[in-house]
């Protein structure tokens, strides 16, 4: 009897050391979640929820104790108690909003990014366009929102000129990012799509931690780790290229160099300018990266020079006008991404450029020198899944000089443009249907000694599994143009405000973007001669708007192989700035851009064939003959261009492509006489492409360690 009542003892010891854990687990409506796991942190005791959500386990543990909830594709939830108050609990969890069907913040903005949640375009799409010719600038002028401008090169943006779109490169601004050309020549951008992997192109409402830009950004990022050492040679109709990777445990380097030459091309394709030294070019880039414990630090510069001589024609000059440049160009940009403690993070960079331009037209010579630094200090604090908060501050300083001089004068102009900068945003997600990004930047500027505050916020709503929509709001400031403050700096900063509606359906390789948006400006530049000069009259009295559709889709999936997308615009868009003596739309602005963009891989031909179709509507221009100002239209933009990359081994490809393969006869505008002839009329001629067509053959090799890698994403 004595044993029976000990082993009795000894049970309730062992009942009263032991403690019931158990509740409920639901979501944020209160429907069971099943099969959810729950445990005691640091220990093997635990369960799982049952059909109706229920669990219940035994545990020895005592004291404070921490009990994890978690159940995929909500949030991880821990309760930290003593362990006797571990019972009979009602466990809520959240959805978790990092998952992939959360929603996304995209009024205005493109993402061609592999990270991306949503990337409407892949870095290899950005540089495979057959129009395009390798220049990242030409393969974005594909995509909504942009205006077609052939003559020029650079992106117009929502009815704004070229000079409102800044480029950045790991977040750090580039202040030359287009190679100098003449009229009628397009320009290109300075960098190569080899260094880059991740491209943002926002066409408005884009984030309060980008200024100086009325219209868009364009946002670089250099690639973060190669994955291989390797060796790129490109021999090409115009040139050749070089690359070259290395690693090495916590470090690499990539190098990338172009040299571009049009001799020979133009002495077997002449186009319809006259020649004297054909444009020829050399660049060099370089990204060294530096993994640390805790953050990367990344080395970017660049190098390049470019020189050339020609006469064109002009109507008004019975020899031609004679155009000669040499320019040399360096930008060096240095970052670094770290995370500190307690969920913060540093983002931190510097950039220099050093720009020099010696032009002479004519009888006049023209000595453009620029210096410019950009400075940046970003700290990101996550609190959690569902609010994040990053602020930071930033300088801009530009140094520029130029040098005029003819038979008669002799004359400096140039200006000091220093801005200092702070930004700070919120991005706040209430669920995985709902999310807010606010913000606001305030921009100082030294020159005209005024305080500009810039509040921005965007909102997104997901309407269905697979679409949603999203607004955006927000003010935008950017002070006038080198060409308007070399003469003049008793000015005051130009504004714009952006409101803008989207909508999105993403499904199984399938999007479509719909956007709606309204630009109003204000305090834009006005002078009174007919460009800006020594002896205008400059005003802030200027004012525009712009407003349209931009409709975007895009298909991989329907068809084996073949992947295509197609683009609309529709802008409706009127300025008085400038030498506007009223309202109209501007000459570099169409009020319909269509395009298509196709990539078809052939299995038997071991081939990838791309295409694409440009369209756009006339663009206005001025006849003297009439009285209305941009009153004409020159007739519609077409272009059909194709490309053809063969692989003759997997290392190996012959490339081809041709621009307007069917020779369209495309007239960018008019020049008039400047005097009328006896009847009282004023001749004119087409201003037209230098050249209807062009063609490029190139051979690239990659040599490479795993011996599968090539260079068709660079093409």
């Amino acid at each position: 009897m004595k044993i029976i009542n000990l082993i009795i003892l000894c049970l309730g010891f062992i009942n009263q050391a032991q403690t019931t854990i158990s509740g409920k687990v639901t979501d944020t409506k209160g429907v069971a979640i099943v099969g959810a796991n729950i445990y005691l942190d640091g220990t093997y005791d635990g369960a799982t929820s049952d059909d109706e959500g229920k669990f219940s386990f035994i545990s020895d543990e005592k004291g404070i104790q921490s009990l994890v909830v978690s159940f995929l594709s909500y949030e991880s939830k821990t309760i930290t108690l003593d362990i006797s108050l571990l019972n009979k609990l009602e466990v809520k969890l959240r959805e978790d909003v990092n998952s992939l069907d959360t929603v996304v913040l995209s009024a205005g903005t493109f993402e061609a990014n592999d990270n991306s949640k949503v990337s409407v375009l892949k870095p290899l799409d950005v540089v495979t366009t057959a129009s395009a010719l390798g220049d990242f600038v030409g393969a974005l002028q594909t995509l909504p929102g942009t205006s077609n401008n052939a003559e020029d090169g650079r992106l117009f943006v929502r009815g704004g000129n070229a000079d409102e779109t800044q480029i950045f490169i790991d977040g750090i601004r580039v202040f030359t990012p287009y190679t100098p050309t003449t009229n009628n020549l397009p320009t290109r951008g300075r960098y190569s799509p080899f260094l880059f992997d991740g491209i943002t192109f926002s066409t408005g409402g884009y984030s309060a931690e980008y200024g100086q830009a009325l219209s868009s950004v364009l946002l670089l990022n250099t690639i973060d780790e190669p994955d291989q050492e390797k060796t790129d040679v490109g021999i090409m109709t115009v040139g050749a290229s070089l690359g070259n990777t290395q690693k090495w445990e916590k470090s690499s380097l990539s190098v990338n160099t172009n040299y571009i030459n049009l001799a020979p091309y133009l002495a077997v394709y002449e186009d319809r300018n006259d020649w004297e030294k054909p444009f020829e070019s050399a660049q060099g880039e370089a990204v060294f990266r530096r993994k640390f414990t805790n953050g990367t630090l990344k080395f970017y510069a660049a190098f390049d020079t470019t020189n050339f001589e020609l006469t064109q024609d002009d109507i008004n000059e019975a020899d031609g006008l004679q155009f000669k440049l040499n320019n040399k160009n360096f930008y060096a940009n240095t970052s670094y991404k770290g995370i500190l403690n307690d969920n913060w993070s540093l983002v931190t960079g510097l950039s220099y450029t050093h720009a020099n331009n010696k032009i002479a037209i004519e009888l006049n010579n023209i000595t453009d020198t620029e210096n410019s630094i950009h400075a940046k200090l970003k700290l990101k604090k996550r609190f959690n899944s569902r609010f994040k908060l990053n602020f930071g501050i930033e300088q801009f300083l530009t140094d520029f000089n130029e040098d005029f001089s003819n038979q008669s004068i002799d004359a400096s102009y140039g200006f000091n443009n220093n801005i200092t900068s702070s930004f700070g945003e919120a991005d706040i997600v209430f669920s995985k249907n709902l999310a807010l990004k606010i913000g606001v930047r305030s921009d100082y500027s030294s020159i005209f000694k005024s305080f500009n505050i810039a509040p921005r916020t965007a909102m997104a709503y997901k309407v269905s599994k697979n679409s949603q929509v999203s607004l955006a709001y927000g003010n935008f400031y950017q002070n006038p143009s080198a060409g308007t403050l070399k003469f003049e700096q008793d000015l005051e900063t130009q504004k714009t405000t952006h409101y803008i509606f989207n909508y999105q359906y993403v499904n199984t390789g399938r999007i479509f973007r719909a956007e709606l948006y309204r630009k109003d400006y204000n305090n834009l530049v006005k002078f009174d001669t007919q460009f800006e000069s020594f002896d205008s009259d400059f005003n802030l009295d200027g004012n525009a708007y712009a407003q349209g559709l931009d409709v975007f889709w895009r298909d991989n999936t329907s068809v084996k192989n073949l992947d295509y997308w197609v683009s609309y615009s529709l802008l409706d868009t009127q300025r008085n700035d400038r030498n506007f003596p009223t309202a109209a739309q501007p000459n570099f602005a169409s009020k319909h851009n269509f395009s298509i963009v196709g990539k078809y891989w052939v299995e038997n031909l071991k081939s990838q064939i791309g295409f694409d179709y440009v369209h756009a509507s006339g663009r206005p221009y001025t006849d003297p003959n009439t009285n209305r100002f941009l009153g004409e239209r020159t007739k519609s933009f077409n272009n059909v261009s194709f490309n053809w990359a063969y692989l003759i081994n997997q290392q190996k490809i012959l490339y081809l492509s041709i621009n307007n393969i069917f020779g369209f006869r495309n007239i960018n505008g008019y020049q008039y006489t400047n005097t009328s002839n006896i009847d009282g009329n004023f001749s004119r001629r087409a201003l037209t492409p230098a050249a209807d067509q062009f063609f490029f053959v190139g051979f690239f090799w990659t040599i490479s360690e795993k011996g599968t890698d090539n260079q068709l994403d660079n093409l």
